[in-house]
């Protein structure tokens, strides 16, 4: 089979050259080339009277009056022209007197004029256009279409047509005075020059310049366009463009040097296929392939000459192009034969290989079977230091760093090729300690593959030095578990140790103690020294803490300025309140941060497993508890987790859940208290005071929610709540002729929260409420925040004519100058000083002082808390105006306030 296989190739190449028409193009080619290297002149027999561009300068615009063509015929009559040929079409009619003209001089010079008929497309039909009926009586008619092929060149021209029922002879045969015959189009002859067929202008002609008309005479004369603007062009066989003129006169020249030429019968050229196809079956294996080759071109090189001698002999075309396909392939199977495409294919891919190693960035390395390398990029040498030249040649176990670690083993290149080897798709990756050229020892990460070369079983190894990735991974490592500031372990893993803490305690039957500790006043340092100064306070905590924790606990940094110590109890040696406390007092010492010294107290919260807690989880949620207990309660001290803390958090939260509910509801109430004039009981005002009214356990204690309400998020939407609800009753009574004082109890949400001046003035203008019926009661704990601001809101207020008094006086921490600087209408004397007032001497002294006082200061003073007779008549003799309490009235619904003191006020004008 092997044998055949060149002439197996040639004959797939020649069925599908003929399959796919490709031959016909080869065919042409050759032909073209040919009339090329046979050029010849023309006869000059055939002269073309051109419409050319100096013509239509002369003449005027396109088209003429026949009238001109009429003169243009007597012209050439006078100059013995043979026969005239118009191409120029007439199948229109133009002006009458012309169109006469023209007939008559037809008919003058005997009819031996040739007017042109042509096919025309036509909106997907055929139209052909025929001279006018009275311009054919007097003239022969002549076909003038020409076929143009798929490569868009004329070479065929037909000797006629068939137009309608007659055939019709086309002008070159007309004007060559040939039959038609039925014969098939012929090859117009490319080979002679177009440029040498003689050319006069209509203009000349007309005008019967004697020079021109010479040139006309025993001539065949074609009359045509030739200007460019007039668009009557084809594309001929070697670059060539002609008019349609020139193109008749070619073929009228071919038909006169009896130049029509016509293909040979294929006979010829399978003949000749055959023999070559016998001559290389023959000399495949017998004769060298050069000399082969040298058969094989001089065979295409005979045939071409004889096609062209052929050609220029007779007018023969020989069709060669099957010939010179199967020469063509008979060359490409010789070569393919004698190229080893294996190592060519090798070399290239090998090439190819080379130029991406020296490219990459990464270092390649390559080894022989022995694992001595032999290809060294520059990525490699980046890596390791070595050049080229230095390492090739050497075991790759020289790139490899020896072992610290006696015991340890030494990288083998050995073992990585046979892992190579035995992994799916050839390639392993492994990491080993490299060194490098300078001694420096580092971390490489290696993919090794192996593969068969042509000198033998070959190893390439990808190198990257991954010291920096190692690095970045260990400090990534290291900030996972470690607090970033301080050095101590962080939240994750405190919560992994602990949970190893717990785990061990369990199988022991003994406890584990976390402390969370937080910094009271740490906000302060970073407030009024900076952040930088607040870090330096955070590490000498965490030293000071490791010092005192011991080896076997685990001190970590929960947040901020919160830390942990995590220790097993039994390692301890001491009680874990005896440990809290020492912590505690280890703090009592400054902290020397650089040249400043800082005295920082710690509060620990303390939650011991199991009793708090038997997961980590839960163990840190209930030290985080104990630690908030011990800020609000014991700031320095330390607390121990019990379940009663918990517990009174969750009720915490289920009551937050609760008023929220409540005030969604509208479950919130207002009670008025009455206040009155000590002098004559009568009643001067009232204080709102909130009320819930439970669905379940009806009416709640403002004890028991109130300090809730005050801290929670819904502080400033209740106080709000009981503002306005208190404004509109106020409102409310005015408008039905009672003036009642109402006073309210101020939230720290409201100053804190927004501008409350605003907002009382907005509520005053809303209800309509007269500012001196409206009473704000202050607490001192909101007048020590933010003293400024608090101080300027209290003057817009009462500068709107709302009454502001200080409730609870005597009972917190502000000292006698809020009195003089804050912007007071009077004072309420704390409940606690007026219960025992007749009893005890110290209350009698406080609450005569405070009265004395608030007169020299111009402030009314109101007493709570009276709960009789006695009681009020000694605050009367202590010079007290207005007082409040259970004797004149328990806070009550808005109805039951009305029908008490509202009705009875009016009961009373009334008798009056």
């Amino acid at each position: 089979m092997k044998r055949y296989r060149p002439h197996i190739l040639v004959v797939i190449a020649l069925a599908v050259v003929l399959s796919t028409g490709w031959h016909g193009a080869l065919r042409n080619a050759l032909t073209d080339l040919r009339f090329a290297w046979q050029s010849r002149a023309a006869s000059g027999n055939v002269v073309v009277v051109a419409i050319d561009a100096p013509s239509i300068d002369q003449i005027g615009v396109w088209p003429w009056p026949r009238r001109l063509h009429a003169e243009l015929l007597h012209r050439l009559e006078g100059a013995g022209a043979q026969e005239v040929a118009f191409d120029v079409d007439f199948s229109t009619p133009s002006d009458p007197s012309s169109d006469e003209a023209f007939v008559r001089a037809l008919r003058e010079v005997g009819g031996s004029t040739i007017l042109p008929s042509f096919k025309q497309p036509a909106g997907g039909a055929v139209h052909i256009n025929r001279p006018l009926k009275p311009l054919s009586n007097q003239s022969w008619p002549a076909v003038v279409n020409v076929a143009v092929e798929s490569d868009g060149l004329v070479r065929r021209y037909p000797f006629g047509e068939k137009l309608g029922d007659a055939v019709m002879p086309s002008m070159a045969v007309v004007l060559a005075g040939q039959d038609v015959n039925q014969r098939p189009p012929f090859l117009i002859d490319f080979g002679i020059r177009a440029a040498s067929i003689p050319s006069v202008s209509y203009a000349d002609v007309l005008r019967g310049d004697a020079a021109t008309l010479d040139r006309l005479r025993d001539k065949k004369v074609i009359v045509g366009a030739t200007a460019l603007e007039l668009g009557d062009r084809f594309s001929v066989p070697n670059g060539g463009i002609v008019s349609g003129p020139v193109l008749q006169a070619l073929a009228t020249e071919s038909i006169l040097q009896h130049r029509t030429l016509r293909w040979t019968s294929d006979a010829g050229m399978m003949l000749g296929l055959g023999l070559i196809c016998l001559l290389m079956m023959y000399s495949w294996r017998r004769v060298a392939p050069g000399l082969r080759v040298a058969v094989l071109v001089a065979a295409g090189a005979s045939v071409e000459l004889v096609a062209v001698l052929v050609q220029a002999r007779w007018p023969l075309v020989i069709d060669t192009s099957l010939i010179h396909i199967a020469i063509i392939a008979y060359l490409t199977a010789i070569a393919l034969d004698e190229i080893d495409f294996r190592r060519l294919l090798g070399r290239i891919a090998e090439s190819r290989f080379h130029r991406i190693a020296m490219s990459l960035g990464d270092g390649l390395v390559c080894t022989d079977e022995d694992h001595r390398i032999t290809v060294w990029n520059p990525g490699a040498s980046a890596i390791f230091g070595y050049m080229p030249a230095e390492i090739i040649g050497r075991p790759f176990e020289s790139l490899c760093a020896v072992p610290v670690d006696g015991h340890a083993r030494r990288f083998s290149m050995r073992d990585a090729a046979r892992q190579a080897l035995l992994v799916p798709g050839g390639a392993v990756v492994v990491e080993f300690e490299g060194r490098r050229k300078n001694g420096e020892t580092f971390s490489v990460e290696a993919s090794f593959s192996g593969w068969q070369g042509a000198d033998g079983f070959q190893y390439g190894a990808i190198l990257r030095d991954i010291s920096v990735r190692k690095r970045e991974a260990e400090r990534v490592r290291y900030l996972a578990e470690y607090d970033a500031l301080t050095g101590l372990a962080n939240r994750n893993t405190l919560h992994a140790g602990l949970a190893s803490l717990i785990a061990a305690a369990e199988r022991r039957s003994s406890e584990v103690a976390l402390l969370v500790l937080g910094l009271d006043g740490f906000q302060q340092i970073n407030d009024m020294l900076g952040h930088a100064a607040g870090d330096l306070v955070l590490r000498a905590v965490a030293a000071r803490l490791k010092v005192e924790a011991g080896k076997a606990a685990i001190v970590a940094r929960l947040s901020g300025d919160e830390f942990a110590i995590a220790l097993d109890c039994a390692c301890a040696g001491e009680p874990v309140a005896e440990f809290a406390e020492r912590v505690a007092r280890a703090f009592e010492t400054p902290l020397v941060t650089g040249t400043r010294q800082h005295r920082v107290r710690i509060s620990i919260g303390v939650a011991v497993c199991p009793e708090g807690g038997r997961s980590a989880d839960d163990l840190l949620s209930n030290g985080h508890l104990a630690l908030s207990r011990a800020k609000a309660t014991r700031r320095g001290g330390h607390v121990i987790f019990e379940s009663a803390i918990r517990q009174e958090l969750e009720n915490r939260l289920t009551l937050e859940s609760e008023l929220a509910l409540a005030a969604d509801r509208g479950e919130f109430e207002l009670f008025y208290q009455p206040q009155v004039r000590l002098v004559d009981g009568s009643m001067v005002g009232a204080e709102a005071l909130i009320r819930w009214r439970h669905p379940a356990r009806g009416y709640v204690s403002p004890g028991e929610f109130m300090p809730v309400v005050n801290t929670s998020a819904l502080s400033e939407r209740i106080a709000n709540w009981v503002m306005e609800t208190a404004c509109r009753q106020a409102r409310a009574w005015e408008l039905s002729g009672y003036i009642v004082r109402v006073a309210i109890n101020l939230s720290p949400s409201q100053l804190h929260s927004g501008d409350l001046a605003h907002s009382v003035a907005v509520l005053l203008a809303a209800t309509g409420l007269t500012p001196s019926l409206l009473e704000l009661e202050v607490t001192e704990d909101i007048l020590l925040h933010d003293e400024g601001r608090v101080l300027d809101m209290f003057k817009r207020i009462q500068e709107l004519g709302v009454r502001v008094l200080f409730d609870d006086f005597g009972t917190g921490y502000a000292s006698l100058s809020y009195l003089k600087k804050f912007p007071l209408d009077g004072l309420k004397i704390d409940r606690s000083f007026v219960l025992d007032l007749l009893a005890d001497s110290d209350d009698a002294a406080i609450v005569s002082s405070t009265i004395g006082l608030s007169k020299q200061l111009g402030l009314t003073v109101v007493a709570e808390g009276i709960e009789n007779r006695a009681t009020a008549d000694f605050l009367v003799s202590m010079g007290c105006e207005e007082g409040q309490g259970y004797f004149f009235g328990r806070p009550m619904p808005v109805d039951a306030f009305e029908k008490q003191f509202l009705a009875a006020e009016r009961e009373s004008v009334s008798a009056a």
